[in-house]
């Protein structure tokens, strides 16, 4: 592949084991999309292959009836230090035959392992006196055999219904509903790869834009430069105040709330954030307490809280190491506006020969850092 970097394939139903030789050798590139929120990740192989390989029919048998479904682990190793940046399933395969040159083409494409959890409809499920939290736990339980952990955060919501009241029931697959939960409390649901091949975090919980920044993206600074290229945008519509309505428990008036953006989870990055120019009223609400709904009202905010926007690409060798999504990250001498901590809300890995990049998207609140100093 590249000088200082490593890549492991690993393939096959159920549990995937390394790919051999000959199906690395016949690997073109790699692209992989981790996405933040409840948007799903996924992934492209391109492999060339001969007309008579039996690679053809390998993919191809992998992606008919015979098997359920297939595994794919990626594993990247720069400058000693592995992660995985995949744990997912294939979803759809595309053969080009070959020409004169006898070469044919094979993409696979695939999806994280929520791909999985949206295959049987389970609707009808009784989850008796369980609260939301349990409900989850109990529903990605099933996956444990692909080593899916559930990684469920409890919300302020947390009731248990009374099973001579109401029984709870699933209604449609496993990832609609499980979404469908954390919707309701204002959390997101994602997968979190690794840190071992085969092992997975289902995470269900708040948007977290706290903790130890990843390097800093450096640009115009001479040998610390170790980015490619970067461009800001600055949205101020994309803000949105929502209003929560809530009910007084005695005379029953409806008592609306407009909720800020701030959290502990989610602190200003930005110090001057635009007034939003949209307000959202948010709906179900009334039947909760004053502090449930500022709740509610809070995870909702910080997830329409953005204004700056960010975009750029990066050589991983150069940067030291892949970086990674839902992390926050901090960027220096793009200027006084835009400069500071950013969340990182996408990243697409491309592996070829001879080449790893990433392309990026970050996002914050506001101009100008908060923070007078950025972590290198």
């Amino acid at each position: 592949m590249l000088k200082g970097v490593h890549l492991t394939l690993m393939i096959g139903p159920g549990i995937p084991i390394a790919v051999p030789e000959s199906v690395l050798d016949a690997l073109v590139s790699i692209e992989v999309v981790v996405n933040s929120g409840n948007e799903p990740s996924g992934f492209e192989l391109v492999f060339t292959l001969s007309n008579n390989s039996p690679l053809q029919t390998l993919f191809l048998l992998a992606g008919g009836g015979a098997i359920p479904f297939t595994r794919v682990v990626i594993v990247v190793t720069v400058s000693g230090n592995s992660e995985v940046i995949m744990d997912g399933v294939m979803t759809d395969h595309q053969f080009s035959p070959g020409t004169a040159d006898g070469q044919s083409t094979l993409t696979v494409k695939g999806t994280d392992l929520t791909g999985i959890m949206d295959i049987i409809d389970f609707s009808g499920i009784p989850y008796p006196a369980m609260p939301r939290e349990a409900r989850v736990a109990l529903v990605v339980a099933k996956y444990a055999v692909l080593g899916l952990i559930p990684l469920v955060i409890p919300s302020i919501l947390f009731d248990v219904p009374l099973p001579i009241q109401t029984i709870p029931r699933q209604q449609g697959k496993d990832l609609a509903y499980v979404r469908q939960l954390a919707d309701e409390v204002g959390y997101i649901f994602c997968i979190e790869f690794g840190p071992k091949p085969g092992v997975s975090f289902a995470y269900w919980g708040p948007e977290i834009r706290v903790g130890q920044p990843q390097p800093a993206l450096n640009l115009n600074m001479d040998a610390e430069t170790n980015i490619e290229q970067i461009n800001f945008r600055f949205d101020k519509n994309a803000k949105v105040m929502p209003i929560v309505v809530v009910q007084e428990p005695f005379s029953k008036i409806p008592i609306p709330i407009p909720i800020p953006d701030i959290t502990p989870l989610n602190p200003p990055l930005g110090l001057i954030p635009p007034i939003p120019p949209k307000i959202e009223l948010l709906k179900g609400n009334a039947k909760y307490s004053i502090l449930q709904g500022i709740v509610i009202g809070l995870t909702k905010a910080a997830q329409t809280s953005d204004c700056v926007f960010g975009e750029g690409t990066l050589d991983v060798l150069r940067y030291g190491q892949p970086l990674k999504a839902r992390r926050l990250v901090g960027v220096r001498g793009v200027g006084a506006a835009f400069d500071g901590l950013h969340y990182v809300k996408k990243v697409t890995h491309k592996i070829k020969r001879g080449e790893y990049k990433q392309s990026f998207s970050l996002a914050r609140n506001g101009l100008i850092s908060t923070f007078p100093n950025i972590p290198v």
